[in-house]
C-alpha cells in the first residue's frame, strides 16, 4: 500500500475495529475493482476475526451474480458499475456471508475501460446493514483523480468511513 495516497488508513482501520467491535458487529465485504483490498486492510490487524467476517472478491458479472445475488438485469440494465449493483452486492453479502454490516465496491480503476457516462476514477459504493425492522442500504458515488494504484486506495479509505458512519 502506498502510504502517500492514503496515510490515514491504519488510523481508520483502528477506529474501525474499535467500533465493530465495541458493538459486537461483525463486517463483510463485496469487492470488484478494489480486488480485497478492503478486506486486506481489516485483517492486516491483529484481532480482526473478532470483528471481520470475511469477503467476496466478485471481479466478473457471472461471479456477482454467483456468489453475491445480484440479478442478471441489474447489470444488462445498469451495468456493474452503477448504485442498482453495489447496493445488490452489500445486501447479496450481508445475506449470503452473514455479520451486521456489508460494504460493497464496484468501480473503473483505469487506465482504460471508462465512458463519457463512467470514466475512469468513478467508483460506487453500498452500506448494508442489519436493523431492527429489517436492513437499511445507502449508496454512494465517488469520482477519484490518480492512477490505478491512486483510485483504488482512494476507494478502501472511503469504503471504510463508510462503515465508520454506519
Amino acid at each position: 500500500m502506498d502510504t502517500q495516497s492514503a496515510p490515514d488508513l491504519p488510523r481508520i482501520i483502528a477506529e474501525l475495529a474499535d467500533s465493530l467491535f465495541l458493538g459486537r458487529r461483525q463486517l463483510v465485504t463485496a469487492e470488484s475493482c478494489t480486488g480485497g483490498w478492503v478486506a486486506k486492510a481489516c485483517t492486516d490487524r491483529p484481532g480482526s476475526s473478532q470483528w471481520f467476517r470475511g469477503g467476496v472478491v466478485a471481479y466478473t458479472n457471472d461471479l456477482k451474480v454467483a456468489l453475491l445475488g445480484v440479478q442478471p438485469r441489474t447489470l444488462a440494465v445498469h451495468g456493474a458499475v452503477s448504485e442498482a449493483t453495489v447496493r445488490e452486492m452489500a445486501t447479496g453479502a450481508l445475506e449470503r456471508l452473514g455479520g451486521d454490516i456489508a460494504v460493497a465496491v464496484s468501480g473503473i480503476a483505469g487506465p482504460d475501460g471508462g465512458t463519457p457516462d463512467k470514466p475512469v476514477g468513478t467508483v460506487w459504493f453500498a452500506w448494508a446493514e442489519r436493523t431492527p425492522s429489517g436492513r437499511a442500504v445507502r449508496a454512494a458515488r465517488h469520482h477519484f483523480a490518480g492512477d490505478r494504484e491512486q483510485v483504488r486506495c482512494q476507494a478502501v479509505a472511503v469504503a471504510i468511513r463508510g462503515v465508520l458512519e454506519s
